[in-house]
């Protein structure tokens, strides 16, 4: 009943940019399972195990936030299974509805999202072979790592303050309905009256 009333992401972004929000953070999270059994075939093409996650060596299902700046969940995804790598997790289930708002609202995002698209800023990786980037690209990595550092704090609202979300142990399909009605209830706590601020 709670997931239902979830915001959904078309409605949400309109509303932040409304809002004048100045920028969203995009982040991830693998939530952890029980091992299940489903397989599925590798890109290599080995029967792997399709719930366990390369990201957190262990069995769970991949969710993707939007979040305010303040670090407010925004929205959150339905579950993919945990094999599913954050930039093609996005890909299926944000960049789409996401592309005509990035002009008004960049996303920041960890390097997961390196190759996401104009609009994304994610910090620049140190090239193979280069000992140290220039002074230029360290102080970029160091902003856009304090301005989206406040991500974490939505994932630690959705799973630290409903604690189903640490581990689930009901069908991994039904994380997606979990974080949903996790976020009713984060939203319906904090109440964001300035989306770009403090609550």
């Amino acid at each position: 009943m709670l997931a239902a009333r979830a915001p959904g992401l078309a409605g949400q972004l309109e509303r932040a940019l409304a809002e004048g929000v100045p920028y969203l953070i995009l982040d991830g999270k693998v939530v952890d399972t029980d091992r299940c059994r489903e397989k599925t075939v590798s890109r290599k093409g080995k029967t792997i195990d399709l719930w366990y996650a390369g990201k957190t060596h262990d069995f769970g299902g991949n969710i993707q936030a939007l979040l305010y700046p303040c670090g407010i969940p925004l929205w959150v995804s339905d579950v993919l299974p945990g094999n599913v790598h954050d930039l093609a997790a996005a890909r299926q289930n944000v960049l789409g509805i996401l592309r005509p708002f990035l002009q008004a609202m960049p996303v920041l995002a960890d390097p997961g999202y390196e190759g996401a698209g104009h609009g994304f800023h994610v910090p620049v990786k140190k090239p193979a072979g280069v000992k140290e980037l220039d002074i230029n690209t360290r102080a970029r990595n160091a902003l856009l790592r304090s301005a989206r550092c406040l991500g974490e704090r939505g994932f630690a609202l959705l799973t630290q303050r409903w604690r189903t979300l640490q581990h689930v142990t009901a069908s991994p399909g039904r994380i997606g309905l979990i974080a949903r009605a996790a976020l009713v209830l984060v939203l319906f706590e904090h109440k964001p009256r300035v989306p770009g601020g403090t609550p």
